[in-house]
């Protein structure tokens, strides 16, 4: 089972005109992990592009576990029947998916990292969840903040970021990046002890 690859899904839409969206920092993450990993996407028959990496170096440097990076090719609000597909394909368990996306009810550039639980209203988890016939898989929760004003929540995750939050997106991207790594590396419990405690 240590062997076991995790599989690691970047939520957002497909598609140039999405693809600096609020809605799409998942996907922007997952972009930054294949990255350091020299992971390239390429098309599965999952409906999604996906990057087989090792992440990190183990001890005695050793390489680090494999990982499945996925950036589902379907719209957000039907992620669930790609990441539900990659997961039987490759054979992960719910407790070894990690599902970075959006968060409207944490600030901009505070990170949180759950297992299960609600999907407070993000259509693309609620999705994942009934194809997955389970909540208990985790989260890695990137905030993007409350719409201004009035203006619509649909309306502001499917806009781009805004010029002094882009100033900063690429630190939030660094951090949450680091995140899913030690999600990885080290477990849920130190994750959250690290990123909780940051006042962001």
């Amino acid at each position: 089972m240590s062997d076991s690859p995790w599989l690691i899904v970047g939520l957002g839409n497909p598609g140039p005109q999405y693809a600096h969206n609020r809605h799409n920092v998942g996907q922007m993450v997952l972009d930054e992990v294949a990255s350091r990993a020299s992971g390239v996407f390429g098309a599965h028959r999952a409906n999604a592009k996906v990057a087989l990496v090792r992440l990190g170096m183990g001890p005695g440097g050793v390489p680090g576990p494999k990982a499945v990076l996925a950036k589902p090719s379907s719209f957000m609000n039907t992620s669930g029947g790609p990441v539900s597909a990659l997961a039987k394909y490759f054979q992960i368990p719910a407790d070894r998916i990690i599902v970075v996306h959006d968060e409207l009810d944490i600030p901009f550039q505070a990170i949180r990292a759950k297992i299960g639980g609600g999907e407070g209203g993000h259509n693309g988890l609620r999705d994942i969840s009934k194809a997955l016939d389970t909540k208990d898989y985790l989260r890695l929760r990137v905030g993007i903040g409350r719409p201004p004003g009035r203006m619509d929540v649909a309306d502001f995750v499917l806009k781009d970021f805004g010029a002094t939050e882009r100033k900063e997106l690429p630190f939030l991207i660094s951090d949450a990046a680091d995140a899913v790594e030690m999600l990885v590396a080290e477990g849920l419990v130190a994750t959250q002890q690290k990123y909780h405690s940051k006042d962001s």
